[in-house]
């Protein structure tokens, strides 16, 4: 009986390949010798490793070359899709944050759709019964509770665990230029955050991949499963088991602009960049911006001082029903030019709004939810705020373990570091 080997494939060749005529078509999907480029538009790596395979796909509406889907785009290259995975906010990203998304048929093409948001989060041998390849795309934007690095964990786990395949389309971090914010202890692990990390963790959803794999933190079967095995990215062979097509020109310097929102509440970088800093918003009592232009830039509650910035939030489109719906609030407005909200947010995780948030709060017995611990990552930064530390006490309370964190991120990146 053949020994199985279980390949992981790091495309480390950063020579640009042709795009197909199929693709060079759209305006938008060119390839320029420095802009940066995502693994996705360099199809002639990886279309011949896809050639005559079942393959499915996790992805939703960033999955993207130029204006196109990449789903449609494959289809259109002869690839035989025959099943797709989605994650929250679903297949076509038009979920509200949060809300179950069920099963289905993926009207523009006719392929059946296996929601991992919800009812389950990996898929079972089942779903994975007609697939020869598991192939992940999607746009991530760095912070620990953005589940889209929850999905793709237990995504690699299905996949080794039974075997198949798997191949990541990398793409670049908006938020990858920094690391800051208190690291998650594992007895606060939930789907809005897996891992001992911190809550921007500075590495792409490809970066991220090889750490979970080479620290052993997934599943005991997907570990035990789970080798280095590295050969060309341009090899003949096309007997893999883990394989990384690497995005082109980035590097953990680059402030990549996203082409398209990645989920219905990030609409803009300025929401992009203060996500980080903003979502744990999510877990008080007041509203985090959902229901407005703006969200996370945006954040308030109507028993706030009425001298601060006013707003009501309503319902629209990916926010259905945000907190506090229909109410006058008061709070804070930082939306601005992208220039002027990455100075705002100045490379770290900011939670002075948080604090000054919670001093101001008439009800503080109320102000702090049960997913605030979540999203921080475990209850100190709760005690911390109710016991009054200031800002830089917190600060330096995070820095042993997110020195820690720094080291083994090192191990793991295929972009030059911004340090």
């Amino acid at each position: 009986m053949k020994k199985i080997i279980i390949a992981l494939i790091v495309t480390a060749i950063t020579t640009l390949f042709p795009i197909q005529n199929a693709i060079s078509q759209s305006p938008n999907s060119k390839i320029s010798k420095s802009s940066i480029t995502p693994a996705a538009y360099r199809t002639q790596v990886y279309l011949p490793l896809l050639k005559g395979k079942r393959v499915g796909i996790f992805a939703n509406q960033t999955a993207t070359i130029g204006n196109k889907h990449l789903v449609d785009t494959l289809l259109s290259l002869g690839i035989r899709i025959t099943k797709a995975f989605g994650p929250e906010h679903g297949f076509r990203g038009t979920a509200d944050a949060g809300a179950r998304v069920d099963n289905y048929i993926d009207s523009a093409t006719g392929i059946p759709v296996i929601s991992l948001f919800g009812k389950k989060t990996k898929p079972t041998p089942e779903d994975l019964s007609d697939v020869d390849v598991l192939l992940f795309d999607i746009q991530d934007v760095g912070t620990r509770f953005y589940t889209f690095i929850s999905s793709l964990q237990q995504f690699m786990e299905a996949a080794f665990e039974n075997s198949k395949p798997m191949m990541i389309l990398d793409r670049p971090n908006p938020n990858g230029f920094y690391v800051d914010g208190p690291v998650l202890d594992t007895a606060y692990k939930s789907f809005v955050g897996m891992q001992p990390i911190p809550t921007v963790y500075g590495m792409t959803i490809a970066e991220y991949a090889f750490m979970i794999a080479g620290e052993k933190w997934l599943s005991a079967k997907a570990n035990e499963k789970y080798a280095y095995y590295i050969r060309a990215e341009n090899s003949p062979d096309t007997a893999f088991h883990f394989q990384v097509i690497k995005c082109a020109n980035y590097t953990h310097s680059s402030k990549y602009i996203l082409p398209i929102k990645p989920s219905p509440n990030l609409p803009d970088m300025a929401s992009v960049y203060w996500y980080g800093s903003n979502c744990l918003f999510e877990g008080t009592a007041l509203n985090e911006g959902r229901g407005t232009d703006h969200p996370f830039c945006i954040f308030g509650h109507p028993s706030l001082p009425n001298n601060l910035y006013a707003y009501t939030p309503t319902s629209r489109d990916g926010a259905t029903n945000p907190k506090l719906k229909d109410k006058l609030c008061y709070g804070w407005n930082l939306y601005g030019t992208n220039e002027e909200v990455l100075k705002m947010v100045d490379n770290k995780v900011q939670i002075k709004y948080v604090i000054d948030a919670y001093k101001a709060f008439p009800d503080k017995e109320n102000f702090f939810t049960r997913s605030f611990n979540r999203l921080a990552g475990s209850s100190e930064l709760m005690e911390q705020i109710k016991a009054g530390k200031t800002e830089t006490e917190i600060r330096q309370s995070w820095q042993p373990k997110l020195d820690a964190f720094k080291v083994i991120r090192k191990k793991y990146l295929l972009y030059t570091d911004f340090e």
